[in-house]
């Protein structure tokens, strides 16, 4: 695999090194998948990654996607109210979280959980050569270490994302019923109404793209550590900008993507 060559406790970025990094990661992503067709992969390490990455993401998941739905009922329901359609605020919320919030806020926040994790990992174990020693016992590190973390982020993330969706809608009709009057059968009949498949599938969609992303950068940050434990910190806060950059930008292209078809 490849490895960028740049300073490992440089933070910033030039043309030249994104065009490296860029090269670098695609070689990572192409062995990544090929891996995954051949072979090797030990299932046990998979669901034992699930358990690490998945279930104990659930707390933050739910936190986040029931305050986000109450927060987005609160300020729809308000804007609504002034056209007088406040007992439309279920279409709205629905929407906009099947679509956007649910996918983009469990890439964000579950991302950054759990791709820091990984960067700090995989870095901690390049810097202390154990990689290396995977490698000499004729092990391919790819297949061990980056593979079963991929597959269980694209495992985990639709269903994170669907989990999210469900408790959302669900925090926009409390806020709805309390604040506004909104009965809970009007809205949930109102969302149902309006909510197409085409909605929900474009969310879990991207929440699996999301989830390959994050993953990969989070094990290419780790792979490349260099610089002693001062490294293993860099790449770790490396893993999290990038990580959240990216997402914002694949999210706004696969909503056109999306949109088109």
């Amino acid at each position: 695999m490849a490895r960028a060559k740049t300073n490992p406790l440089n933070t910033t970025f030039s043309f030249e090194t994104t065009l490296i990094w860029m090269g670098s990661i695609s070689l990572l992503a192409g062995q990544t998948i090929k891996r995954m067709f051949s072979g090797g992969v030990e299932f046990g390490e998979i669901v034992h990654q699930i358990k690490v990455l998945g279930i104990k993401s659930l707390t933050i998941v739910s936190l986040t996607a029931v305050f986000s739905g109450a927060v987005m009922g609160l300020q729809f329901g308000m804007a609504m109210g002034r056209f007088g359609a406040r007992e439309m605020v279920g279409q709205v919320v629905s929407m906009a979280i099947l679509r956007e919030l649910g996918p983009v806020l469990t890439a964000l926040l579950v991302g950054g959980r759990i791709g820091s994790g990984m960067a700090a990992e995989l870095g901690s174990m390049r810097v202390t050569e154990q990689i290396d020693a995977i490698r000499i016992l004729g092990a391919d590190p790819i297949t061990k270490l980056i593979v079963p973390r991929v597959l269980a982020t694209v495992i985990i993330s639709p269903l994170l994302t669907i989990w999210a969706d469900l408790i959302g809608v669900l925090g926009g009709a409390v806020v709805a019923n309390t604040e506004f009057g909104v009965g809970y059968q009007y809205y949930y009949q109102s969302v149902f109404d309006m909510i197409e498949i085409a909605d929900f599938v474009s969310g879990v969609s991207k929440s699996v793209f999301f989830g390959f992303l994050v993953s990969l950068i989070a094990c290419h940050e780790g792979f490349n550590t260099r610089g002693g434990t001062e490294g293993v910190g860099h790449s770790t806060t490396r893993t999290v900008v990038l990580l959240s950059i990216i997402t914002l930008i694949a999210d706004f292209m696969l909503t056109k993507i999306f949109l088109m078809l």
